[in-house]
Order: structure tokens, then C-alpha cells, then sequence
């Protein structure tokens, strides 16, 4: 048996563990009504390879939320997902296409708008002991970044009370 015979010059490491510290994914979805769906899954799958199962069930309630948001708001064909994992906490980003208002009372309605369909987000991150928020974001490409950081006990908690 011969072995394996490749072009590159540069070895391919594939032994490197998939644990939570070099979780970093970025997708990008289109502002459909099925996306908030394919997000969960994705991060379902995602949080599982890296063996974070026990805040599974938090993150895809987080995940849905902002991507049901993110794609009632954006104005584009598409909304982008960042899902990291930093100092023990999940962070999760969506951005949306949806521009900040110049009038004030227009962006103070439209943050209202927001807050309301970001309910059960706020619920479930206090649950969690996390922090949301949502604002002008200058990447990828203007609008708005909606962002949640869950720290790993509190949503283990919440998936073992769930």
C-alpha cells in the first residue's frame, strides 16, 4: 500500500480537534423565510462538531430570533450569521441591510419596532445571563448588527431547564 500523494507542499493538519475555542463560522443566508430554520440547523450542527451540546438548545432559540428579525428588517436579498466562541461565552451576530434613520423619531420608532419582535430574544438571553443588543453596524457592508453573547453556564442552564 502506497502513501497518499499530494500536490500542495504544505501538510494538511487533519487531527485539529473541533473544540469550542476554534469555533468561527460565518454564513450567509438569504432574507427568506425559511432562513431563521436553516440557521438553526446550521448551528445545531456547528455547536454539536465542537462538542458544545449542553448550550445547544439556547443558541438555536437566540439564532432563530435574530434571524427572523434580521430578515423581516433587511431590505437586501440577504442577511449574514457570525457565530464565535470567545472567553467561554457564544457570541452570535447577524447583520441585516437595514440602515440607521437619520430623523430621530423615526430611528427611535424603528428601535421600537425592533425590541418588540426581539421579546423573546431579551427572555431568553435573561435566562441566560447574556447580554443583546442591536445597532449601526459598518461591516459587513452598513445597516444593522443585531448580537447576543451567551456565556456557557447560563445557557447550559437553560437547556437543562428547558
Amino acid at each position: 500500500m502506497s502513501a497518499a500523494v499530494t500536490v500542495c507542499p504544505h501538510p494538511v493538519d487533519t487531527r485539529t480537534p473541533r473544540v469550542p475555542a476554534n469555533l468561527a463560522y460565518s454564513l450567509t443566508l438569504p432574507a427568506a423565510l425559511a432562513s431563521p430554520a436553516v440557521a438553526r440547523s446550521a448551528t445545531r450542527t456547528i455547536l454539536e462538531a465542537h462538542g458544545l451540546d449542553d448550550v445547544t438548545t439556547a443558541a438555536v432559540q437566540v439564532v432563530g430570533e435574530l434571524a427572523a428579525c434580521a430578515c423581516l428588517f433587511t431590505p437586501d436579498d440577504s442577511v449574514y450569521l457570525s457565530l464565535r466562541y470567545r472567553d467561554d461565552a457564544l457570541r452570535i451576530s447577524l447583520y441585516d441591510g437595514h440602515p440607521r434613520h437619520t430623523h430621530r423619531r423615526l430611528a427611535a420608532a424603528c428601535d421600537g419596532r425592533r425590541r418588540s419582535a426581539l421579546l423573546l430574544l431579551a427572555c431568553v438571553m435573561h435566562a441566560c445571563d447574556g447580554e443583546w443588543g442591536f445597532g449601526e453596524s459598518a461591516e459587513p457592508g452598513d445597516g444593522t448588527r443585531l448580537w447576543a453573547v451567551s456565556p456557557r453556564a447560563g445557557a447550559r442552564a437553560y437547556g437543562q431547564a428547558a
